[in-house]
C-alpha cells in the first residue's frame, strides 16, 4: 500500500516538475526565404556629365518592389533573386528642354546670368526588373544578418516629364521621345538587418543619340546612391 502511495505521489511530483519546464514551440522552416519585398531611396546622381552640365538641389528616388527568393544550397545562405518593381527618380541640372513648333524637343544649358532658375528637373518613372545573385549569414531562426546582394538592374522607361519653372516662361513636357526607353546597370545592396547601402550604376545613357547639346549627344548615365530595406 505504502509502495503504491508513493508512486502515485513520485509520478504527480514528475508530471508537475515536468509542466514548469519550457518548452519550445517555435516552428523552424527549414525550407525559408528571405527578402521577398523590397523599399528603397536614393540620391540620383548623373554621370558623365558634359563641362558646362551641372546638378542642383537634392535629386531623389523611390523604388519599392517583389523579389522572388531562390536558395541554390543546402544552408540556404546563398540564392538567385528575380524581381519586379517600380520605380521614380528625379534629376534636377540646368539643362532646359524646350519644343519647337514642329515637335522637335531642343536642349540648352541655361545661362543664370540671364535667366534665373526655381526649378528644373526631369523625371523618369519606371518599370524595373531586378536580377541578383544573394550571399546572406541568416538561419531558419535568425532574422537579423549580414547580406550582400549584387547583380543587374534592367527598366522599362514608361512615363518622363521635365518641369522648368525660373524666371522666363514656365515650360513643362511630358512623353518626350528623346529618353532611352530602356535602362540597365549593375546593382549592390549591402549591410547588416534593416540598413543596407544601395548603389546602382547605369550601363547605357539617359537619353538617346538625338538628345544634343551643341551638336554632340547628351551621353549622361544614372548613378543612384541611398538605403535599401528589405521585408520577408
Amino acid at each position: 500500500m505504502k509502495s503504491a502511495v508513493f508512486f502515485v505521489i513520485c509520478s504527480c511530483f514528475t508530471s508537475l516538475l515536468l509542466a514548469q519546464q519550457p518548452t519550445d514551440t517555435t516552428f523552424v522552416d527549414t525550407n525559408y526565404r528571405e527578402d521577398q519585398f523590397y523599399f528603397a531611396l536614393t540620391y540620383n546622381l548623373i554621370g558623365n556629365m558634359p563641362n558646362d552640365l551641372k546638378q542642383s538641389g537634392f535629386s531623389s528616388g523611390i523604388h519599392f518592389g517583389v523579389i522572388r527568393d531562390m536558395p541554390i544550397n543546402e544552408r540556404r545562405n546563398r540564392a538567385i533573386g528575380i524581381g519586379l518593381g517600380l520605380s521614380a527618380n528625379s534629376y534636377n541640372q540646368n539643362v532646359l528642354i524646350s519644343e519647337d513648333s514642329g515637335g522637335n524637343f531642343n536642349y540648352q544649358i541655361i545661362d543664370e546670368s540671364e535667366i534665373s532658375i526655381k526649378r528644373n528637373k526631369f523625371t523618369t518613372y519606371t518599370l524595373e526588373m531586378p536580377l541578383q545573385y544573394r550571399w546572406r549569414t541568416s538561419t531558419a531562426k535568425e532574422y537579423k544578418f549580414w547580406r550582400i546582394y549584387t547583380g543587374i538592374k534592367v527598366g522599362y522607361v514608361f512615363y518622363n516629364s521635365s518641369k522648368f519653372k525660373g524666371s522666363i516662361e514656365e515650360v513643362k513636357l511630358t512623353h518626350i521621345d528623346d529618353f532611352n526607353a530602356l535602362q540597365y546597370g549593375l546593382t549592390l545592396s549591402a549591410g547588416y538587418s534593416t540598413w543596407n547601402l544601395h548603389i546602382y550604376y547605369g550601363l547605357n545613357p539617359i537619353f538617346k543619340d538625338t538628345a544634343q547639346l551643341d551638336g554632340k549627344a547628351i551621353d549622361v548615365n544614372s548613378i543612384k546612391i541611398g538605403l535599401m530595406f528589405y521585408v520577408l
